[in-house]
């Protein structure tokens, strides 16, 4: 029955938030009906996960292309094997035991064919006691190879080993099995489900965002397996998306269910609560996730196959729990009305109305009387926090970095110790001959590389059957992650073109070790764009959104300050020492380049969603009557309870990335963890309720120029449509716009 009281329903989330409300059995059969349909379209239609982290255009992508091409034995992955015997190895009974396990390997499928460690003097360590051979793939990329085959080689490695006999492998396909499972879903719902259930106090309240969350992220994860069919997509991408989509989704939700229990406090029914809580807080809802798509959209920049995937999986995630936020919750608040507050757990019950949270307000009355104090102290601890980054060394940690006892740290370990630390990362060079197939420039190449620093050595020219091209290995001295191998291949390409000018071979310089080298180029590149882009565009909704543009530089400023701390610590971390040694990373460890690019997608549009959800209530209550101080100080108390719940449940869902063995998830984990922490705690807590004291009414200025071009999209909603507060001042004396 509607409530007379009701006010007329206008604008477009106030009519969508009625029409669930009304039609709840229509919207709850809806969503689990896509669940449903896309869940059997996945089955049916799943694409496969693949990703190529090759630079486009570089050298090591050319010799990747030449080698699939023209050369597909030598165009594959390899498998190190590295044995250790307590005597000699080169006894018969040794002997026996490599070769049987080789071969055991070989039958494996996917297996191109096994080297002979005994029959090539690079495979014997001087100490008589080690051998390397290598397993090639008929892969080029380690996530091509199915994860069962793979088990399989190491089963059998596991099996062959006795006393004094030991195997060990290494390789980024074996790194794969080593990691396991990416992700900490589980993890990740049941800290949210303890952290709302400490917030909400009531079982009911506390599963609508868990519920809400898991159905929007039930259908974006099927979603997965139709985007895979359609471009690459990484397999780690399913963990990012579940992660966002908790994330996101959970916090969209918790400020949704918090409104609405402010509304019903206040003495709404339960339709006009569910209008008025859409119809305002789903605006910051809306905004918020707009801002993360932003950052997720800059992920384009990158170039990369792997991260545009990754991107448009994780965009998918967020807009589905955006959808159900605005649209499946008011169906279930229909459901519950007055029922949320059920199962109450057994504290003390608080009030839930808009002066509850009186400690913020005493807090932020305390930073605004000493605001430039307190602008001093929260940008000196982030700028301290992010020095370390000053410092960081980019580039892709080796297996030596693994955790020890792992067995590709073994492998690692064994390799260097016995054929030099260079063995564990060799660089391939990829010839293309004249016509006729001579090698005589390729031999030259060889012959000139011999005495190039940093070289240990240079193996056989290796001519496919077609004859026209050829594969040169040169191992190191140095190991695949120091500044050394890098300078080497530099050093490589320069060489090579004075001595193959004229004669119609091209080389290239490929191998993994390469391929990170180039792709760590080229992703440091196109960091600036990145930042530039999607600062530059989501200060421009913020600029829509608030009418001012303090508020969109503060906001763009203080994010960037937070990310650059995470940088910081991140890097401070893989420095090793007693600090990094408190996470698991013992040695000095470079910082993989996709990784501040990743972060910066995912934490950018999270602080702004932080900075929405704020922002908007200061706003909502500045156009109410109050003026600036007041608005803050009020803004800040009505949203410190939702904003750190949010915050608290992101930094358990990231922090449980934390404690893996995998380098880069952990440092993904300390890095994100960080970011939210610093953005919930210092930013909020100091920097915003400072700076706006002391911008004053400088917070809410706009050209007037600007303010024409710019549309209206009043993100606070029309609080004045569903309480008594005096109608915003913004709206004296002005045509109303076009209501979203």
């Amino acid at each position: 029955m509607v409530d007379p009281t009701l006010p007329p329903v206008t604008g477009l989330l106030a009519r969508v938030a009625s029409l669930a409300f009304r039609r709840r059995w229509s919207v709850i059969t809806g969503w689990v009906a896509l669940l449903v349909a896309t869940s059997v379209l996945s089955g049916a239609l799943a694409g496969e996960f693949k990703a190529d982290y090759s630079a486009r255009g570089s050298d090591s992508k050319a010799a990747s292309d030449l080698l699939s091409d023209r050369f597909p034995a030598q165009a594959g992955d390899v498998i190190d094997v590295v044995f250790r015997t307590e005597g000699p190895a080169a006894d018969p009974q040794a002997r026996a035991q490599v070769a049987d396990l080789l071969a055991r390997i070989a039958d494996v499928e996917h297996v191109v064919g096994t080297s002979d460690p005994y029959a090539d003097p690079a495979g014997q360590a001087p100490d008589g006691r080690t051998l390397l051979a290598r397993a090639q793939l008929d892969v080029a990329n380690p996530n091509d190879m199915p994860l069962e085959r793979t088990e399989e080689i190491v089963a059998l490695v596991e099996a062959a080993e006795r006393p004094g006999f030991e195997v060990a492998l290494d390789g980024e396909t074996i790194s794969l099995v080593q990691q396991g499972e990416i992700g900490s879903e589980v993890i990740g719902f049941v800290a949210a489900g303890v952290i709302l259930l400490l917030m909400f106090g009531s079982v009911v309240a506390a599963g609508l965002p868990l519920l809400v969350a898991v159905t929007g992220l039930g259908v974006s994860s099927s979603l997965v397996g139709l985007t895979a069919a359609v471009i690459d997509v990484p397999d780690w991408s399913t963990s990012l998306a579940a992660m966002m989509g908790i994330g996101v989704g959970i916090d969209y939700v918790l400020l949704l269910v918090t409104r609405f229990r402010e509304h019903t406090a206040a003495g709404l029914a339960p339709l006009p609560a569910t209008i008025a809580t859409v119809d305002t807080a789903g605006r910051s809802v809306l905004v918020a996730g707009t801002t993360v798509i932003i950052s997720l959209v800059g992920l384009f920049a990158t170039g990369l196959t792997a991260m545009r995937g990754a991107a448009v999986v994780t965009i998918f995630a967020v807009l589905l729990v955006m959808l159900a936020a605005v649209t499946l919750l008011p169906a279930l608040l229909s459901l519950l009305g007055s029922r949320i507050d059920r199962l109450r757990l057994p504290v003390p019950r608080r009030a839930t109305g808009r002066g509850a949270s009186n400690g913020w307000v005493r807090w932020s009355r305390l930073v605004q009387r000493r605001a430039g104090l307190a602008t001093v102290a929260g940008t000196a601890v982030l700028l301290a926090l992010a020095a370390p980054v000053l410092g960081v060394s980019f580039g892709f940690p080796d297996a030596g970095s693994d955790k020890q006892g792992t067995m590709t740290h073994t492998a690692y370990t064994r390799i260097a110790e016995g054929f030099g630390a260079g063995a564990n990362g060799p660089l391939l060079l990829a010839a293309q001959l004249p016509p006729g197939g001579s090698t005589a420039t390729v031999e030259a190449v060889a012959d000139r590389l011999e005495g190039l620093p940093g070289v240990a050595s240079v193996g056989d020219v290796q001519v496919n059957p077609a004859g026209d091209t050829a594969v040169l290995t040169v191992v190191p001295t140095t190991s695949p992650q120091s500044s050394e191998t890098k300078d080497l291949v530099r050093r490589i390409r320069d060489v090579t073109p004075a001595v193959t000018d004229g004669t119609g071979t091209r080389v290239y310089v490929g191998g993994w070790t390469a391929t990170g080298i180039d792709s760590t180029d080229d992703l440091t590149g196109t960091l600036p764009a990145l930042i530039g882009g999607v600062v530059g565009l989501s200060m421009l909704l913020l600029l829509a959104v608030f009418r001012s543009v303090a508020i969109a530089i503060k906001a763009a400023v203080m994010n960037l300050l937070s990310i650059a701390a995470a940088y910081g610590v991140v890097a401070l971390v893989l420095e090793g020492g007693w600090f990094g040694q408190l996470f698991g990373i013992d040695s000095p460890t470079p910082l993989p380049a996709f990784i501040p690019v990743l972060m910066f997608a995912v934490l950018f549009g999270l602080s702004m969603d932080y900075e929405v959800f704020l922002l908007s209530r200061i706003r909502e209550i500045y156009l109410s009557g109050r003026d600036t101080s007041t608005a803050v100080a009020e803004g800040l108390a009505a949203t410190a309870k939702v904003i750190t719940a949010a915050a608290a449940i992101m930094v358990a869902v990231f922090g449980a990335f934390v404690p893996s063995d995998v380098v880069f998830l952990k440092v993904i984990g300390i890095g994100l963890a960080t970011a939210i922490l610093v953005d919930a705690t210092v930013v909020r807590m100091l920097l915003v309720p400072a700076v706006m004291q002391l911008l004053g009414e400088r917070n809410w200025w706009l050209p007037g120029w600007l303010d024409r071009l710019l549309p209206h999209l009043h993100v606070e909603g029309h609080p004045e449509r569903h309480t008594a507060l005096p109608v915003p001042r913004e709206r004296i004396d002005r045509p109303s716009p076009v209501s979203v």
